[in-house]
């Protein structure tokens, strides 16, 4: 055999592999999908607009405190006995 239907043999048969490969890419990329999603759902992971929406809570909830910890020492202060009776 030539060296050159070697090679156009060894070509011919790579090609026909490369639909099957890709077939066998495309349903192994799938199973590692569904697994990956169903190991992310045990472990209870939250989305990324389930967290933003936490954050934002988070926010709004320490600005309030704050806001609130501002009013009580303005509070405190107006009710404290003058320091000079």
């Amino acid at each position: 055999m030539k060296k050159n239907d070697l090679l156009d043999e060894i070509s011919q048969r790579m090609a026909s592999l490369l639909p099957m490969a890709e077939e066998l890419s495309t349903d192994a990329k799938s199973k590692l999908s569904q697994t990956l999603k169903r190991a992310l759902a045990d472990m209870d992971i939250l989305s990324r607009e389930e967290f933003d929406a936490q954050a934002g809570a988070l926010r709004r909830a320490e600005q309030r405190i704050d806001d609130l910890e501002a009013s009580l020492a303005r509070l405190e202060t107006a009710m404290a006995p003058d320091s000079d009776s």
